[in-house]
């Protein structure tokens, strides 16, 4: 890799301190803090990203490249550091925050002028670290490296992943917190992102009431991230509030289309550009429940839940916006952009129901079909995914009463087939309604709804072969997640198996990591 290319360009425009103090304390005032990883004496590469390393600008792997992936080699021009933020963690205020585990390596540029941050995640403990050791564990860094790019590939906007290794040292953690914790295998991802700026570095900055630097960030973000605002003035900082606003919509909508639940949507953990970051103890949705939360420490509030998600982001945005009135100086804008994000969001989450269901247009009576819809789901636990691959195939003549047993999570009598098969009517009638061809229609859904999602049971299967030394599940779930619109392997097509309903890491997750 051609490491000579990464700079600090962050670092060059805001104050930082530069004591180089790994140990844990308040940072006051300060945007960063420059900190070394630690040395890990017996790394080992795990998996390398070629495709990714190619497309920012690195080049193609050497051996003597694992040092830097784990961060104990490091080029003259890598001046490592890692930032301050705040948050509201649960509807709470948190105060300050930070990468706690996050350490940057810089900025690179490919040859067609495009950037791309470059982090350690896992590689030792930074100021911001909260008296935590700034480790990682293996599990968590399997689950990073692939739902990253399971989602990359999904058509998802996200943070995406480099490398993952082993670190050679195990590292203790509780994941349960039931007070029995016990030691695991270490690891490092490096994680690459046009930027890792979220709602919380501008949220530390307006606490602290530093307005001018302040405004010198939202000056820096909208100059480098937001080349379509062209306004000046108070105007610019409005569009770009809006912006981030429809992004964060956008954002929802997606989730909602491919069945994901964030499980930690805390503003610090709310990227400013719309993108997903922190995959922490997420999942891919199975069996379909708008009250469903991956978190265990999201119970019994369901704060998180995967129907809530949209709601959830508008009250961050918020946040954002009390972070930003200082500079915006217009309460009514800010509310008024506010009360669109709900307009705005519903339009675009039921144009895409739209598409999955492969409707041309939206109807009139669609709210009602979607309601009926979201019924049916959750009272027969029928499987996100499965019932729009059902749906696909609806014409073929497939025996129904097989397929949706094959999806559903409960046992189906005939009372219930009664009632999906008079679902499967109404949809076929709706189709009637289209103002486009069947061919348009199935492509509609065909580019809307994946045949894989990558579900929390193949990775506790995958993080078990690792674990054990083995990559050949993991070789197949990299192939199936490049290709989520293709059936690769139909051994993955199915659902959830019953032996792993009840097993942690499989369903709900806590944020142990």
């Amino acid at each position: 890799m051609n490491l000579t290319k990464i700079k600090q360009p962050f670092t060059e425009i805001f104050p930082g301190d530069f004591s180089g103090n790994p140990m844990q304390r308040m940072t006051p005032k300060v945007l960063f803090s420059t900190v070394f990883p630690v040395e890990f004496k017996n790394p080992k590469l795990i998996i390398f990203n070629e495709k990714l390393s190619e497309e920012i600008g690195l080049g193609s792997y050497e051996e003597k490249d694992l040092g830097f992936l784990v961060g104990n080699h490091l080029p003259d021009n890598v001046k490592p550091y890692s930032t301050a933020y705040a948050g509201h963690q649960f509807g709470n205020w948190a105060g300050q925050l930070g990468d706690g585990r996050a350490i940057y390596a810089g900025e690179i540029e490919n040859q067609s002028g495009e950037k791309t941050e470059i982090q350690w995640k896992g590689a030792g403990a930074t100021p911001y670290s909260r008296h935590a050791d700034g480790r990682a564990v293996l599990r968590s860094s399997v689950r990073e490296y692939l739902m990253s790019e399971a989602m990359y590939y999904l058509g998802v906007p996200t943070t995406r992943a480099l490398s993952l290794s082993f670190t050679g040292e195990n590292v203790v953690r509780d994941i349960l917190y039931s007070g029995n914790p016990q030691e695991e295998k270490g690891a490092v991802v490096v994680r690459t992102a046009e930027s890792f700026l979220r709602f919380g570095h501008f949220e530390l900055i307006s606490a602290q009431q530093e307005y001018n630097t302040l405004q010198d960030l939202l000056d820096f973000t909208i100059k480098n991230y937001f080349p379509e605002i062209q306004s000046e003035g108070t105007a610019k900082y409005k569009d770009f509030f809006e912006n981030v606003a429809n992004r964060t919509a956008d954002l929802m909508v997606e989730w909602f289309r491919v069945g994901f639940v964030h499980g930690v949507m805390n503003t610090d953990n709310m990227s400013i550009l719309g993108l997903t970051i922190d995959y922490g103890p997420f999942s891919m949705m199975d069996e379909y429940d708008l009250n469903f939360t991956s978190n265990t420490t999201d119970l019994p509030g369901r704060r998180y839940a995967f129907g809530k998600q949209g709601q959830i982001a508008q009250w961050n945005l918020w946040q954002l916006a009390n972070a930003l009135h200082p500079i915006i100086k217009d309460e009514k804008f800010l509310e008024d952009t506010l009360n669109k994000f709900g307009d705005y969001f519903w339009k675009e989450h039921d144009n895409m129901l739209c598409d999955k269901f492969g409707f041309g247009q939206l109807l009139e009576s669609d709210e009602d079909f979607f309601t009926n819809w979201q019924g049916l789901m959750q009272e027969f636990q029928l499987d996100y995914t499965l019932f729009f691959n059902v749906l696909e195939r609806i014409e073929e003549g497939r025996d129904l009463k097989t397929e949706f047993e094959n999806i559903s999570y409960i046992s189906l009598d005939d009372k219930a087939f009664s009632k999906i098969k008079n679902f499967i009517n109404q949809y076929k009638l709706r189709l009637e309604k289209n103002d486009i061809s069947k061919e348009k229609s199935q492509e509609l859904m065909q580019k809307s709804n994946p045949k894989f999602t990558l579900r929390n049971y193949l990775l506790y299967e995958c993080i078990e072969e690792i674990e054990n030394g083995k990559t050949i599940l993991l070789e197949k779930i990299i192939t199936a997640l490049e290709n989520p619109y293709e059936e690769k392997f139909p051994e993955f097509s199915v659902k959830r198996p019953s032996k792993y309903d009840d097993v942690s890491g499989c369903s709900m997750l806590s944020c142990s990591s």
